[in-house]
């Protein structure tokens, strides 16, 4: 195995259509017109010398280095930003261009340490390699005058430092933090020979400057003046291997770069499809947890959850799981076990644990965490478009005209894609918000939201008919699509209902606390501005009306006539990496792979046959009604995959119960999570660095993961769950998860042509792909919806039974951050805990005021599911009363605030609004400091010679 090396050809793709041809050095090359002579030379095998340029950057033209002779043009103009134009005649190499770019590199390196041999950056830096490719053998120049060479540097970020000695500004650095980024963090301070990049304001070091750490410009920078940690104290990799990120739903490409079975760094991939050459802190830098102390390698065991853990062998492990799991079956019944799966795993994995269930098991007690986040997504654009996912891919967001982005907060949550979408912006697309808080993309460097909506808490519903009722009765329905596309009986029934004055701005202006006249400009702009493209978070679906808003917004969609092209489209930006891809692999207790329901015949009969066994017709329990059932008595032994349910479910106080009432508790996680509080068998599970397998992104893209090291627990998941399943008596032999992934393809339609050679020659590809979609499908519903006609369905607003009075004045709702990663078990055990030590209350100045409650005062927090204490945040990012927390922190306890009402249709939690009061207290609460006593209880390890006797 080698280094990948990657292609630069200095400057971006052209996209022009129409075609120039132009001879570089002799050689003819035709490219698209726009094309910098500097990539047309690439495209004809030719390199031109560079410093300042990169192709994820536009043209910049400052080192001078890319100097080229024009025939007929005067001078020795920069090949970056000069643009090819029929007939031009280029010459890369003569004797003057050799002069000037031998003398403009002695000038670089006269202002440069020459410690080649002990650089971090030796064998790794343009500026080596370019004084190499200009031949510049001797410096004339001394050191005798004032130069930079004594510059100190900054080591603040945990991820990289800046060496400004060796800094040739460029502006590479600055440029991808604009362009790439778009948070504008760094900059040129000074002028002439005082000039230097500067993070922030001047007393800013990167890590206290606006600096989100995505890698950017570490990336960008030619020299060591930027570098990571990992390079400087280990060394530069020696091979790398392209791979999936596992942490969000935008799926990024990287290339694991490594030595040996050491990972030296991750490194955007630029062909990744998803990321383009972009990454976060997350999937650039914090990958600590693989190697951390808590990790757990060995399996465990105990008799009850209060009891030491017993360290044993795979063997020992596997056996006591399946004795037990099967002594329960015999006691309570086939349907007194189950299984979740996690949407951290791969497609393969999850595959394999819900046939484990079904086939194994024998029922259909088959959950995901999807229950928690999307399952509204599933449920509301399968009743209306006919299939559970996203219309279209990231790129489309580049056509976008009109950008409604609600109850989501991209920035924190899907940041590279927040990128994309800022650059768009940034271009000239408008933006539309609606969410209760001031999200960072309502105003932010060069974007800012053409209208804000912050609706209170729990009124999607209201806030989305009165939209629909302004472009219905205003006449801004694109009818010819409608006519075409959908059912005209349908929506004559549903323009009707949204045309109903009940349901206009003005009269649901007391629900939603909104303007109405900031709601009629919102639909004006939307269905008006061209093409129109929602994105849409958890503050649609995690709602008691989660799965009405989904059909809403897909309602609005249709009317406008924004499906089925590029630029527009109905997008659920989901949360996990594999959220996506477990919904499709069949977790659901009522859906078999492909979103086909159990009670279907037909289907049944086709993995009946592939699995020797016959299948339940009955949906299984949800999430929620296991641990209803278990408290109940009924339900008695669970496998959790990949998720730690106790800290990122609602109603903290239902769950620990639940679990507590379990016989089995079967945990396979990376580390002792809050659920293995109660668990009674633990399976050391792999991360994504030890597994091959395929993740299905927020866009539906399937993404090869490769193995770059060895499980460092001796298998990877898939392979657990094998052992498992043999144990308890089924034939399960796969050799590779292709294998797994070619059962997949040959039950599931919409995955009918997948394989992991296609995907090693496509790189990627999204579903359906089969016989109709051979390359897969980036666009969706294009000519026709899956259902054949689009179907409108009418939303009547609801209110949630959660509501606000005297004892509970205030709502709750809840999100993320940039540096955490969901329950934070990854991302607490990296560097980003630096930027985030606790969960914080955001609580408005008024609200704070009226309480006596100053900045970091601890605060309690009531609601009538529980009681917590943490540190309170004042700020006016949310509006008078309203209040905002993370849950990355288990020992928040968050969730023991939030309650058991859930989405009507799906029983997704209703995490998005919870009545609170908050008052001021001394500390944490006597519950916190119970289930820290608890949750520190549960964690020991017997001794070896315990565990022996």
């Amino acid at each position: 195995m080698s280094l990948i090396h990657e292609t630069d050809y200095g400057t971006p793709r052209s996209k022009a259509e129409k075609l120039v041809t132009i001879t570089v050095d002799g050689r003819a090359v035709t490219v698209p017109e726009g094309t910098s002579l500097m990539r047309a030379a690439m495209d004809a095998g030719i390199g031109v010398p560079k410093l300042c340029a990169t192709d994820s950057l536009e043209a910049f033209g400052s080192c001078r280095l890319c100097v080229v002779e024009v025939e007929g043009m005067r001078g020795t103009p920069a090949s970056c930003t000069t643009l090819a134009a029929e007939g031009m005649k280029v010459s890369t190499q003569t004797d003057r261009l050799k002069r000037i770019r031998k003398g403009v590199m002695e000038l670089y390196i006269s202002d440069h340490p020459l410690d080649c041999l002990t650089c971090a950056a030796n064998g790794d830096c343009e500026l080596q390699t370019q004084a190499g490719a200009v031949g510049l053998r001797d410096v004339r120049y001394g050191y005798e005058g004032e130069n930079h060479l004594g510059q100190a540097k900054d080591v603040s970020n945990p991820y990289f430092q800046f060496d400004a000695s060796k800094c040739i500004v460029c502006s590479r650095c600055v440029r991808a933090c604009e362009e790439v980024q778009g948070t504008f963090a760094l900059t040129i301070s000074g002028r002439g020979f005082d000039s230097k990049v500067s993070a922030g304001l001047g007393s800013d070091d990167f890590f206290s400057s606006e600096c989100v750490s995505c890698g950017a410009c570490v990336q960008a920078c030619p020299t060591a003046t930027l570098e990571e940690k990992s390079v400087v104290e280990i060394g530069l990799p020696e091979h790398s291997v392209v791979t999936t990120c596992a942490y969000c739903g935008v799926g990024c490409s990287f290339k694991a770069e490594m030595r040996g079975e050491e990972l030296i760094r991750m490194v955007p991939y630029k062909d990744g499809k998803a990321n383009r050459g972009h990454s976060c802190v997350k999937g650039r830098f914090a990958l600590g947890y693989a190697t951390h102390k808590e990790r757990i390698l060995k399996p465990m065991i105990r008799d009850h959850y209060l009891q030491p853990w017993q360290e044993v062998s795979w063997d020992e492990a596997i056996g006591f799981a399946a004795r037990k799991l099967r002594e329960i079956q015999a006691k309570y019944g086939r349907g007194s076990i189950g299984g979740i799966s996690s949407s951290r795993c791969t497609n393969e994995e999850v595959y394999l644990v819900q046939k484990m269930v079904r086939a194994g098991f024998g029922n259909n007690n088959i959950d995901t965490c999807a229950r928690v986040c999307h399952s509204p997504t599933g449920y509301g654009l399968s009743t209306t478009y006919g299939t559970s996912a996203g219309t279209q891919d990231f790129d489309s967001v580049e056509e976008a005209d009109v950008i409604l982005v609600i109850g989501a907060n991209p920035t924190d949550g899907h940041p590279v894609f927040a990128s994309r979408m800022k650059k768009r912006l940034r271009e000239g697309a408008r933006l539309i918000v609606i969410d209760p808080r001031r999200i960072d993309l309502v105003r932010t460097p060069h974007v800012e939201a053409d209208y804000h909506l912050p609706l209170r808490p729990g009124t999607n519903v209201a806030m989305l008919t009165a939209i629909a009722h302004v472009v219905v009765t205003e006449g801004l329905m694109d009818e010819a699509f409608v006519r075409e596309r959908c059912d005209w009986a349908e929506f004559q029934d549903w323009a009707t209902f949204v045309s109903d004055e009940s349901r206009s701005p003005e009269a649901v202006e007391s629900v939603t606390g909104v303007p109405t006249a900031d709601v009629r400009a919102a639909a004006r702009l939307y269905a008006t501005g061209g093409n129109g493209a929602i994105y849409y978070g958890l503050g649609v679906t995690e709602h008691s009306q989660g799965s009405t808003s989904v059909m809403a917004i897909a309602n609005l969609a249709m009317a406008t006539g924004n499906v089925g092209r590029r630029g527009v489209g109905v997008n659920p930006l989901r949360g996990q990496n594999n959220v996506q891809g477990s919904c499709d692999m069949g977790s659901f207790p009522h859906e078999l792979p492909g979103y086909r329901h159990i009670s279907r015949d037909e289907v049944r009969e086709t993995f009946e046959s592939l699995w020797g066994v016959k299948l339940d017709n009955e949906p299984g329990l949800r999430i929620p009604n296991m641990f209803d059932a278990a408290v109940e008595g009924t339900f008695k032994g669970l496998y959790v995959q990949g998720e730690d349910i106790l800290q990122s479910d609602p109603d903290t106080k239902h769950v620990s119960a639940g679990l507590a009432a379990l016989e089995c508790l079967i945990v396979q996680d990376l580390f002792l999570n809050e659920t293995a509080n109660y668990a009674t068998v633990f399976l050391p599970g792999s991360t994504f660095l030890e597994k091959d397998g395929t993740f299905t992104n927020a866009e539906r893209r399937i993404n090869r993961v490769r193995r770059v090291m060895s499980p460092k627990n001796g298998y990877a998941d898939w392979e657990v769950t094998q052992l498992l399943a043999r144990a308890l008596g089924m034939d399960m032999n796969y050799g590779h998860p292709s294998e797994i992934m070619a059962e997949v393809a040959a039950t599931t339609p919409s995955f009918a042509g997948v394989s992991y050679q296609l995907l090693e020659e496509k790189g990627s590809v999204q579903w359906p792909c089969n016989e109709q979609h051979p390359e897969g499908t980036p666009i969706m519903h294009i000519g026709e919806f899956m259902r054949g006609k689009g179907k409108f369905v009418i939303t009547e607003y609801v209110a949630t039974d959660e509501r606000t009075g005297p004892r509970f004045p205030l709502l709750l709702t809840t999100g993320r951050i940039l540096s955490q990663y969901n329950v934070g078990a990854q991302t607490r055990r990296t560097a980003n805990i630096l930027w985030h030590e606790e969960d914080l209350l955001e609580i408005h100045p008024h609200d704070a005021e009226m309480r006596g409650i100053r900045e970091r005062d601890w605060v309690k927090l009531d609601s009538r599911a529980g009681s917590t204490s943490l540190r309170a945040k004042i700020t006016d990012r949310v509006s008078p009363g309203v209040v905002y927390t993370t849950f990355h922190h288990p020992m928040t306890q968050a969730n023991v605030i939030t309650t058991d009402f859930s989405d009507w249709a799906t029983n997704c939690p209703e995490y998005k609004v919870t009545a609170v009061q908050i008052s001021p207290s001394n500390g944490p609460t006597e519950w916190q400091e119970d289930y820290r006593e608890l949750s520190e209880d549960s964690r020991h390890i017997a001794p070896a010679l315990d565990a022996a006797e």
